[in-house]
């Protein structure tokens, strides 16, 4: 773990929830991509988050959000802004976490998010395609409605850098306009996949999202010991 001070250089809308916040280390910091760091409010109230940027990259991205009475992510938010405001540098301990993408496994891989847990895949999804990695790798992302899917664009290029590299996204409760996939985002990876056995799954978002498909990919022939989710500590 790194503990540093960062300067806050941009925080910018991607949602009408969802923010973007760039920091500035004072001084290279080391990670795994995959790995989260914590932002210290206070020397005893720190708050994790999923770093979206990846360890070769000089800035440390983050994606908030906080929803209308979500105070946990609101406070870490508005603190940001008020450093972000004052120029003044915020305390960070980066590194942190046990399920960080294992770069010498040549299995296939399943990056599943829901909602903000996108930056946890978006991370190991950059860092495959730096590393040339010529693999399978299915990205699945579930969100609530088709306005939370930011970062299309980006999406669209990774996936273009390999034809084994695929974006699947999925939404709960769709509009009468959207043309993709729908549902539970862990049942879409049931419906792809036949068996699982093969694959290294990493997984973010929601504790019951995570549990709930631990268990389904268990039943579907994947190996607990190829799963990797941060929230397996706590479920």
């Amino acid at each position: 773990m790194n503990a540093i001070a960062c300067q806050v250089v941009a925080i910018e809308a991607l949602t009408h929830v969802v923010s973007k916040v760039v920091l500035a280390p004072a001084a290279p910091v080391n990670f795994i991509a995959g790995q989260y760091l914590q932002l210290c409010l206070t020397a005893t109230d720190k708050r994790p988050f999923s770093i979206a940027s990846t360890p070769e990259q000089p800035l440390l991205e983050l994606h908030i959000g906080a929803a209308a009475g979500d105070n946990w992510s609101g406070a870490a938010l508005t603190h940001l802004q008020q450093q972000f405001a004052a120029g003044e540098p915020v305390q960070v301990e980066v590194g942190l976490g046990h399920a960080a993408w294992q770069a010498n496994s040549d299995r296939p891989i399943v990056l599943l998010a829901g909602g903000t847990g996108f930056s946890y895949v978006h991370s190991i999804a950059l860092a495959i395609a730096a590393a040339k990695k010529d693999i399978p790798v299915l990205l699945y992302w579930g969100v609530k409605s088709e306005d939370a899917l930011y970062y299309q664009t980006e999406l669209a290029s990774w996936a273009a850098s390999n034809r084994k590299y695929q974006v699947i996204p999925v939404v709960q409760e769709p509009s009468a306009q959207w043309q993709g996939r729908s549902g539970l985002v862990h049942e879409a990876v049931l419906q792809d996949i036949v068996s699982l056995e093969a694959y290294d799954i990493y997984m973010a978002g929601p504790f019951a999202m995570a549990g709930v498909a631990r268990e389904a990919f268990i039943a579907q022939g994947g190996h607990r010991e190829h799963m990797f989710a941060d929230a397996f500590a706590y479920i």
